[in-house]
């Protein structure tokens, strides 16, 4: 079986500033762009590197979601527990030093963790965890 990760998610709930963060803290290009106002679907990822990317959208637009799971998912992205993701970089330290000085929300510097990885965290606007994890 041939299978890829083409999309992947993550909510936003202003999407200017998940677009700043993602294009000019991160670096990735803009995909696509669709919608208007806080109703926008915007696809990034890695520049040059096309078979991979993050759609940030609006979240709990299905209409299927009750009210109830709405506040809920309000309530998480408020906390930052309810989307995350897991980058990687050759130059962990570098990186990080890039994303901090461009005034990302710190959640952890460079650190070995006991599970054998290096790493460090940030959160984007809406609150998600965005883990960068050094490739070895």
């Amino acid at each position: 079986m041939d299978i890829t990760i083409h999309t992947t998610f993550l909510p936003h709930d202003d999407p200017d500033a998940s677009l700043a963060f993602y294009r000019d803290v991160l670096g990735f290009e803009v995909r696509s762009d669709v919608g208007q106002g806080r109703m926008r679907w915007i696809s990034v990822g890695p520049a040059g590197r096309s078979g991979t990317s993050i759609l940030l959208a609006p979240p709990a637009t299905d209409p299927g979601i009750t009210e109830d799971e709405r506040r809920t998912i309000a309530e998480m992205m408020a906390k930052g527990t309810y989307g995350w993701i897991l980058l990687a970089t050759p130059d962990l330290d570098g990186t990080f030093e890039k994303v901090q000085a461009k005034g990302a929300e710190v959640v952890q510097e460079p650190v070995e963790q006991p599970y054998g990885v290096r790493d460090c965290a940030f959160r984007d606007p809406a609150g998600n965890l965005v883990r960068i994890q050094e490739l070895r």
